[in-house]
């Protein structure tokens, strides 16, 4: 017998299991497809914070869990011994006008007031950065300290090692145990969408591509809508789309080409850089585009964590928390906009 069931092995339904083994109980994932088959296989990982204005639930929440990652990770990888990919290497991304300049000197205020004195974003000449600097029509960049990187294979594969070395089971198939968790991704969203005749949530097909440049210590950057992440392993990745109509969720187009096209004229140093890998998925986002936790709508007295989509690998270890506080413990921290 097990005390959880987690049904999905994307980054919420790892995160969870993880989360609930470290309270304790014992757990099985779930899932026919296997860890990270999913969305959560790709290669961007940019976790990276909301702006540091107009406050609210969502955005604190997100806080939180950017804060808890290096401490979540860190356990992560000395309970199986497999590296997640997780460093906090900050971000730059252009100012591209006087008003950019203005904007991003009051959210440097914001990111004081709201940040905690943990992280700072500040305002800095790009000529201090080097050949790494994003191209800036102002010539300034925004810095932050607070974003992080992440490898969402390796992070899905050092919560794999966790949970094993803890004796949980990761199974394709299984009856429910004990409480049922449903972290099904796309699938679990287009589901409930059919039986309520709503619009519940969809899939939004992303694409990316990696590189082979070694700029392990340098920050993350977004640039004319591009993210730019470099990985501990010698590689940099380079996305995404975001595509709401898509006919081959698997394959890549000429969307990627000019993705590739921005960010290479964005970052010079990136002009040479072989692309060895090209990759497109499927990501999960709810109709409110804020992560679906809680109660499940369909399944009495089970549980849903789904609708990670771009921000999934930033909010896992919050969401791991609040769902074992929620399913171990019967306390309910989920902010309402989350809410089924």
């Amino acid at each position: 017998m097990v005390d959880v069931t987690v049904r999905g092995a994307g980054i919420f339904g790892l995160s969870i299991a993880w989360a609930c083994m470290e309270r304790g109980a014992s757990v099985r994932v779930v899932d026919p497809h296997g860890p990270g088959a999913g969305s959560s296989g790709g290669l961007v990982g940019a976790l990276a914070p909301h702006v540091p204005e107009n406050w609210n639930d969502k955005k604190a929440f997100q806080l939180d869990s950017l804060l808890m990652a290096e401490t979540f990770w860190a356990g992560v990888a000395a309970a199986g011994g497999a590296d997640p990919g997780y460093a906090r290497t900050g971000r730059l991304q252009p100012v591209m006008d006087a008003r950019g300049l203005e904007l991003a000197q009051e959210r440097a205020k914001g990111a004081q007031a709201l940040w905690q004195n943990r992280a700072v974003w500040e305002v800095k000449r790009a000529v201090s950065v080097g050949d790494w600097a994003p191209t800036s029509p102002s010539g300034w960049l925004i810095h932050d300290t607070l974003s992080a990187r992440m490898h969402p294979r390796r992070a899905c594969a050092a919560l794999v090692a966790a949970l094993q070395a803890r004796g949980a089971g990761i199974v394709a198939e299984a009856a429910d145990e004990g409480v049922v968790i449903w972290a099904t991704g796309v699938a679990g969203l287009e589901a409930i969408s059919r039986a309520t005749g709503t619009t519940f949530g969809n899939g939004v097909k992303g694409q990316a591509a990696l590189l082979r440049l070694d700029r392990r210590d340098a920050p993350q950057l977004f640039a004319d809508g591009v993210h730019i992440v470099p990985h501990a392993d010698g590689t940099v990745a380079v996305g995404s789309t975001s595509e709401r109509d898509y006919d081959a969720p698997g394959t890549t187009d000429a969307q990627l080409d000019t993705v590739l096209d921005k960010a290479r004229a964005a970052v010079p140093a990136l002009r040479d850089a072989p692309v060895i890998e090209r990759w497109a998925g499927v990501r999960p986002r709810s109709k409110s585009r804020a992560p679906v936790l809680g109660v499940h709508p369909l399944r009495p007295g089970q549980f849903i964590a789904n609708g990670g989509f771009k921000i999934g690998f930033g909010m896992a270890p919050k969401v791991a928390q609040v769902m074992a506080d929620l399913v171990l413990d019967g306390v309910d921290a989920i902010p309402d906009g989350f809410r089924a």
